[in-house]
């Protein structure tokens, strides 16, 4: 009888050994909730993929780093992702001697007398002047579709399927909408604007394109199966830039993101209603 119940017991212990809990998976795309101070470049980033990662301006990011366009940044090089210390300047006080300013020099007396029939010094005709340091080459004749100068954009649905995911602002991932579609369907930009960022370098996106409107909206496409448009090429409003698809995602959508001086913002906001 002593026999059974330590076997019953030994049983029970058994059972609650094998009970495991599992850890939670976390989603490597979320970004964290507060940016590092440094990013290292890896291979395929560019000033604008990582500007856009960590919710920069492509311009904040050169400041910090005093980098000019066209931004070359190189693999391994360490960008800054906050704004440097400001520099104290120099202290004045009671015991801090100013330097005096230098007396000017009187400008010097001609030794000529002033007459009043002293020739007139003859100038070459306008047309005839040099014209040093003035390019006289013609603007390209070549269409360019010219993005939006000022603050607002004309913005138009880069999809027709429908939205299945709202924009969320609590959230720590991916922070735009997500439409349906099927696999190969057009996805067009939404506005007019420059390519710049076509690859897949971005975790969480995919295929990814971004496109710069004017100096405060960007606009961004995930999930794509195939990109049209190449970096550096100028769109047209409405222009298909590429094929949706499943990339980095689990289902065909596509995942459209509006940035406004590199923060994220509701698209429905500036997408016209339908």
């Amino acid at each position: 009888m002593l026999r059974r119940a330590w076997l019953i017991l030994i049983c029970i212990l058994a059972a609650c050994s094998s009970h495991q809990i599992n850890a939670p998976v976390g989603d490597r795309s979320e970004r964290p909730l507060r940016n590092p101070d440094t990013h290292r470049v890896r291979q395929g980033d560019t000033l604008f993929s990582v500007a856009f990662l960590y919710g920069n301006t492509v311009e904040e990011l050169a400041a910090w780093n005093r980098l000019r366009a066209p931004y070359s940044i190189y693999k391994d090089q360490q960008l800054r992702l906050t704004a440097p210390a400001k520099s104290t300047a120099r202290k004045t006080g009671p015991g801090v001697s100013k330097p005096k300013p230098k007396p000017k020099k009187p400008p010097p007396k001609s030794s000529q007398p002033k007459t009043r029939n002293s020739k007139k010094v003859i100038t070459k005709a306008p047309s005839q002047m040099p014209r040093s340091g003035i390019s006289t080459a013609q603007p390209s004749s070549s269409p360019r579709p010219a993005a939006a100068s000022g603050a607002t954009v004309n913005w138009t649905w880069p999809a027709s399927g429908r939205v299945i995911r709202g924009y969320d602002s609590k959230s720590t991932g991916k922070k735009g909408v997500d439409i349906a579609g099927k696999t190969g369907e057009s996805v067009r930009a939404a506005a007019a604007g420059k390519v710049v960022y076509s690859g897949s370098g971005l975790s969480g996106y995919g295929r990814l394109i971004i496109i710069k409107h004017n100096k405060n909206f960007l606009s961004a496409y995930a999930h794509n199966r195939k990109l049209v448009a190449r970096e550096g090429q100028w769109v047209e409003k409405g222009a298909v830039i590429a094929q949706m698809g499943s990339s980095g995602t689990d289902r065909t959508q596509l995942h459209f993101e509006i940035r406004k001086k590199g923060r994220p913002v509701d698209p429905l906001r500036y997408l016209p209603k339908r």
